[in-house]
């Protein structure tokens, strides 16, 4: 990982127990007034890196290495110099927790952006909300992340207050997806299947809310493994209940095979997810995904004027694995935590201060910047302030948009 470094002269900068010194200046910067002096600051990375989800984990991970990059390039903090430290998740709970901890135990680390799953996310909130360091998740939608588990009720409260997504919930986006079925699409019947984890589940009952009261018919639903890759058997029910769709809430190395296995048995109908499917991986996985469809939070950053220089610049990152479906939003969510380091500088005399974590926490409720994604933000929930939804359907082998819109359910 190349590490570009910030230059200050000899003095300017006091240290505290939230950074470290680093003498060696790597960058050929101006020494003139003495040897460079600067301030480590990392951002921890939590994604699966490994595993059927690393497609989206590893472009996680890049995405936030090219934002530090790019601070450092712009010396946007005088005196700082970010650096990522990212950890392999699995997608696992217990491992999440695991890195949890080991974040919170490196001083240096003021900021986390992951994970990429919400059951992964639930295992670490409150370590974090603990030890007051600020988590920033691009992709976790669980509604109840942030508003709580009787949000339903409209009894919405914050559970952790250093919990912030720069994803939208999947209250917006399962009921974008239903709403694009039946008005859109012209569905008038759904076979529901989910994967009992919390994203899949969670984004299935919003669908499912939407789709009736909107008129449509729930013609039967299922819980399947997400680890099992042989779906004959609900494939068989879906067939007998002569369904216009399947929505399907979870992720694509489940979905990919529940599709071709729906069209090797001779249905045309085509399979619906969310943002867990929206992955070149799921064509990959899938010979006959052509007209499945599924949701995504943002606009296609590959449309967005915003977005112009964060792709040219992912290009000369040299970065092997693409951006994916998340890589703006990644962008956007370390640029935050960065912004909220530059603020707690600033208002220091241009120090990072003794009780960094403290102040970076405070200032992300007041961040706000022209991003990748658009206009960034958040509200008294941490959520995003970017409802944007896009529909998308395969065509010829790829993900093509067909309809983006602000959305509120």
């Amino acid at each position: 990982m190349l590490i570009l470094t910030t230059v200050l002269t000899t003095g300017a900068l006091t240290l505290s127990a939230c950074g470290s010194r680093d003498d060696d200046d790597s960058s050929g910067g101006d020494k003139t007034n003495g040897s460079s002096k600067k301030t480590t600051v990392v951002i921890g990375v939590d994604a699966p890196l490994s595993g059927d989800l690393s497609a989206l984990g590893l472009g996680i991970r890049n995405s936030a290495d090219l934002a530090t990059k790019i601070a450092n390039k712009k010396d946007l903090v005088p005196g700082v110099q970010f650096k990522i430290e990212p950890l392999d998740d699995q997608a696992q709970p217990s491992i999440g927790q695991q890195n949890a901890t080991k974040f919170i135990g490196d001083k240096k680390v003021l900021g986390v952006v992951g994970p990429l799953n919400s059951n992964v996310s639930q295992s670490m909130q409150k370590p974090f909300n603990d030890a007051g360091l600020t988590q920033i998740s691009p992709a976790n939608t669980g509604t109840e992340l942030t508003q709580g588990d009787a949000w339903k009720s409209g009894d919405k409260k914050r559970p952790f207050k250093t919990f912030f997504r720069t994803a939208t919930t999947d209250q917006v986006q399962g009921s974008f997806a239903a709403n694009y079925l039946y008005e859109t699409a012209k569905i008038k019947s759904v076979y529901l299947i989910d994967d009992q984890k919390t994203y899949g589940a969670g984004l299935a009952a919003s669908f499912k809310e939407t789709f009736t009261k909107l008129g449509g018919k729930i013609v039967g639903a299922d819980h399947i493994n997400p680890d099992d890759r042989d779906f004959n058997a609900v494939v068989a029910k879906v067939k007998r209940k002569n369904a216009g769709a399947v929505y399907y809430g979870g992720e694509y190395p489940a979905a990919g095979p529940l599709s071709q296995q729906l069209k090797d048995s001779g249905s045309k109908i085509p399979l619906m997810g969310g943002d867990g499917i929206y992955s070149a991986d799921f064509i990959k996985l899938n010979k006959k995904a052509q007209g499945d469809l599924a949701t995504s939070v943002g606009a296609p950053v590959e449309q967005l004027d915003s977005a112009k220089q964060f792709i040219s610049d992912y290009k000369q990152g040299g970065y092997k694995d693409d951006y994916e479906a998340y890589g703006g939003g990644t962008y956007d969510a370390t640029w935050s935590i960065i912004e909220a380091v530059k603020k707690a500088v600033e208002d220091n005399d241009g120090k990072l201060p003794g009780d960094a974590r403290a102040k970076v926490l405070d200032a992300m409720s007041t961040v706000k910047f022209s991003g990748v994604t658009g206009d960034v933000s958040y509200d008294e929930f941490g959520d995003t302030t970017n409802t944007m939804m896009t529909a998308y359907e395969v065509d010829g082998g790829k993900w093509v948009p067909k309809k983006s819109e602000v959305y509120k359910p």
